[in-house]
């Protein structure tokens, strides 16, 4: 039919070829997509850490000494709700 298996000499060669490729799209998809961790991104923490993006922001601007200490107490209060100044 295919004449004296001209075919399957180069099967043996290209399936693994075909695998290899298959498994490396396969893993740049994933690390692509974000599924791997998150190590070392240097990005606010995220929902969940207990720190809001807007108090982190707030930290910063005290940490660059832009705000007094009265104004940060007084701007992490009203970020958290608490009525009472």
């Amino acid at each position: 039919m295919y004449g004296n298996g001209g075919g399957t000499g180069w099967m043996w060669f290209i399936w693994p070829i075909m695998i290899l490729v298959i498994v490396l799209v396969v893993v740049l998809l994933v690390r692509g997509s974000g599924g791997g961790t998150n190590r070392g991104s240097g990005s606010a923490p995220g929902p969940g850490t207990g720190r809001t993006r807007v108090q982190a922001i707030l930290d910063e601007r005290y940490a660059r000494g832009e705000l007094t200490d009265e104004e940060y107490q007084g701007r992490l209060r009203q970020l958290r709700g608490d009525s009472d100044r």
